[in-house]
């Protein structure tokens, strides 16, 4: 292969184990491999099993025993395939495979991502062309999008959590220094600083939060307490903020103006289940909508008594609002809050919703799972009809 201009690469699969049963005969395959001319012989810990600290020193002795260019091929069935990559390339190695995100099979492999970021930022080791790191937090939600799996909020760098912070002593650090809670600017992966709302923060929080959103509360002491009782009080109920900040939004907008924004109101639905003597199931919704000074009856069909209510809706209000035809709902997850409750408990209902230019999330809590889904998808088209510049009634 090489005669024909080709690199080779060796994956040395299973070397760690193999280099505990037989340490010589390990050896002797790298000595092997680079004098036959292989470019890089990738060291592969196949079942994941190995720790910084051994595998540091395996490589370092591969070293001092072979001239040959090594690499490191982890998986993370310990948890540490990015720290056993880390330890691999202080000891020597200089080549590094892995995946974007960390996929891979069982536990995944070693995060490149993750990688790529603690060469650059903490190593000050030049890895990608300059201007593309920025583009990691773009390139890794792509690729999760591409492999339909559900972005880690907590992935290190580029998780939606990575920068996030909630806690009101926390908070207020963070307006003084951002870099008391904050290893690195979230820029630099083109992430961003999130302030959670929740009822552990206080004034502070609220703030950050609010500027983040972009509404300007203007300082204003009165209204930042009223704000934060609010919060605090819907917590109390069941209702959490920290992945709903369209509803948080739109809870500002209503105590800084005293009136909620509103573009419809619904006066009345009912959802129906049947299910026919051919086991066949159909399920359909009636709402009634006030919009425009008007009053209007819709029905819609759909895979379930949510899915027909939210079918209902939107087919009476595209004739006032036609931009609605643009939303779509890409996410719904539902969540028992009182579970000794049974099917008695509280449920809370996030919905979260596009328009193709970016994304929102709303929250519900009622005893009744309909009912939460309706205020759910009530304040994700309110939102969306603010995000097209409408203005409310």
């Amino acid at each position: 292969m090489r005669a024909e201009g080709q690199r080779v690469f060796l994956d040395a699969e299973h070397f760690f184990d193999g280099y505990r049963s037989n340490r010589a005969y390990a050896l002797e395959v790298v000595r092997v491999a680079a004098e036959a001319g292989a470019d890089v012989i990738a060291l592969c810990d196949t079942n994941g099993g190995m720790l910084p600290d051994e595998l540091s020193q395996v490589v370092h002795d591969v070293l001092g025993a072979s001239s040959a260019r090594l690499g490191i091929h982890c998986h993370n069935d310990t948890g540490c395939a990015v720290a056993n990559s880390m330890a691999a390339i202080a000891a020597g190695a200089t080549h590094v495979q892995g995946t974007l995100n960390g996929y891979g099979e069982r536990t995944g492999n070693a995060d490149l991502v993750t990688i790529i970021a603690n060469l650059q930022l903490k190593k000050n080791q030049q890895v990608l062309p300059d201007g593309l790191l920025p583009e990691a937090f773009r390139i890794a939600h792509a690729v999760a999008e591409v492999t339909n799996v559900a972005p880690s909020a907590r992935q290190p760098y580029v998780g939606v959590s990575a920068f996030a912070h909630k806690a009101g002593l926390h908070a207020s650090a963070i307006k003084v220094d951002p870099s008391l809670y904050q290893h690195e600017d979230p820029a630099s992966v083109g992430n961003d600083m999130r302030m959670l709302v929740s009822d552990m923060a206080g004034r502070a929080s609220v703030e950050l939060k609010s500027a983040e959103l972009g509404v300007d509360l203007g300082g204003d002491r009165a209204l930042i307490g009223r704000v934060v009782d609010r919060v605090k009080e819907m917590e109390s109920r069941g209702f959490t903020f920290e992945a709903a900040d369209a509803t948080f939004e739109l809870l500002l907008r209503e105590e800084m103006t005293g009136k909620r924004p509103r573009f419809f109101t619904i006066e009345h639905w009912l959802t129906t289940v049947e299910r026919s003597a051919d086991q066949s199931i159909t399920t359909k919704a009636e709402v009634t909508i006030i919009a425009q000074g008007k009053k209007i009856s819709c029905n819609g069909e759909g895979n379930g008594p949510v899915n027909a209510f939210d079918n209902a809706l939107r087919s009476g209000l595209k004739q006032f609002y036609p931009e609605l035809e643009i939303l779509e709902l890409t996410d719904y997850k539902v969540r028992i809050l009182e579970g000794r409750l049974g099917t008695g408990a509280v449920t809370r209902v996030l919905v979260e919703t596009s328009d193709g230019d970016g994304e929102w999330s709303t929250i519900g809590v009622h005893e009744n799972v309909i009912a939460a889904s309706a205020m759910a998808l009530e304040d994700a088209l309110t939102f969306g009809l603010i995000r097209q510049g409408r203005t409310s009634e």
